[in-house]
């Protein structure tokens, strides 16, 4: 009988053990990020400014909350950027974990999928970076702090007809990527509708995984256009024009959002020189709050933080201005992850570091684009701002 006390108690005790320990003053945010697999720097970046944010929040005693103050704790998974570790990610930050809200994920391929995980259990996903509208489409529960595909995309078509008198393009796209994929099909369709029918001379596609896009890249230079759309991840980018180059392309390149890590320069070199891209705010020439965070971030982590840094900064500080709108946390999680949806839905505009903001019924925030280009010694120059007419 004593024997059989003690391994109940034993038995109790792991259960016990075993439950998230949330102290009552804590509040407690997931992030569903890409630490390892494809694109670790946009992990980091995530990480890291949101550890800024954290310690600056607990080191002035913590998050006001209708008159109390929590310590944040963030929990960081990794969703290793696959579309499946998204999704057990969520479920872990979700039913494990027992987060209030969720950051991330960032790339569309991973955000669709775990936003409707998210948006099934009732629980807040900001995503500080994915583009595809289906990331918040009828997702009551699901936002985002950066603008949408259609808008980028006329932003790249108008940009480059104008800058470069572009009459042609050809498009080269992640046939396995949600946001790379659709980026690409607004792009074609927009282009094809400003400049006629077939004036999009090529339209090529690649796996996540390819190294080599020789096969791609001689059908579009053969089609002699006067630029290429490359709605690729910065990995990827890396290795595109470089190898256009030596095939003997000398003209120009129009990229988007997802080039604009701090690492691209780093894989890429000189052959990314002089190039542009649509993205979320441009660090050179930076004013404000916005110079101010990334005089900080890079004086903390030795490097100029890129635009998903700014994104998840202006994300998790939307989460945190939810929670306070909430008015009080009663520590009935499905009811206070009510209220912090109800937080975030109630916030009218919000002057974030990659510009003021306002959202819409779907979550989605309405913002200007900038387009930046890669300077000889490697920064990104602001080149100009559109915004939604």
């Amino acid at each position: 009988m004593r024997r059989a006390a003690t391994l109940f108690l034993t038995l109790s005790l792991g259960l016990l053990l075993a439950l998230p320990a949330v102290a009552a003053d804590t509040i407690r945010i997931g992030f569903n990020i890409p630490l390892t697999g494809d694109i670790p720097k946009v992990g980091e970046s995530s990480k890291f400014a949101a550890e800024m944010l954290k310690e600056d929040i607990n080191g002035a005693g913590g998050l006001e909350v209708g008159g109390k103050k929590y310590k944040l704790e963030f929990i960081y998974e990794d969703n290793e950027a696959k579309a499946e570790s998204a999704v057990t990610a969520a479920l872990k930050l979700i039913e494990k974990d027992e987060v209030l809200a969720i950051v991330g994920p960032n790339s569309s391929k991973q955000a669709v999928p775990a936003g409707q995980v998210c948006d099934d259990n009732g629980v807040v996903m900001i995503s500080p970076w994915s583009t595809n509208p289906d990331t918040t489409r009828d997702r009551p529960w699901v936002f985002r702090a950066a603008f949408l595909d259609p808008f980028q995309g006329p932003v790249a078509v108008n940009f480059a007809v104008k800058t470069f008198n572009a009459k042609t393009a050809a498009v080269l796209y992640d046939l396995s990527n949600d946001y790379s994929k659709g980026l690409a099909e607004i792009f074609r369709d927009v282009f094809e509708k400003k400049m006629g029918a077939g004036s999009v001379v090529a339209f090529e596609s690649h796996g996540t995984k390819d190294q080599d896009f020789s096969a791609q890249l001689t059908k579009i230079i053969a089609a002699k256009p006067d630029f290429i759309f490359v709605p690729d991840n910065y990995n990827q980018v890396a290795l595109i024009v470089p190898q256009a180059r030596k095939l003997g392309y000398k003209g120009e390149f129009m990229g988007s959002d997802a080039w604009g890590s701090a690492e691209l320069m780093t894989l890429c070199g000189d052959d990314c020189k002089g190039l542009h891209f649509s993205t979320h705010y441009a660090a050179a020439g930076a004013k404000g709050a916005t110079k101010e965070f990334i005089d900080r971030y890079k004086a903390k982590y030795g490097y100029v933080p890129d635009d998903v840094a700014a994104l998840t900064w202006d994300a998790t500080r939307v989460v945190l201005q939810g929670i306070q709108n909430a008015g009080k946390l009663t520590g009935k999680l499905r009811r206070d992850r009510k209220a912090i949806r109800e937080g975030i839905a109630a916030i009218k505009s919000f002057d974030g570091i990659t510009g003021s903001m306002k959202f819409d019924e779907q979550g989605d925030p309405v913002k200007c684009a900038v387009v930046v280009q890669i300077s000889q010694t490697g920064k990104f120059e602001f080149k100009e701002s559109v915004c939604p007419e």
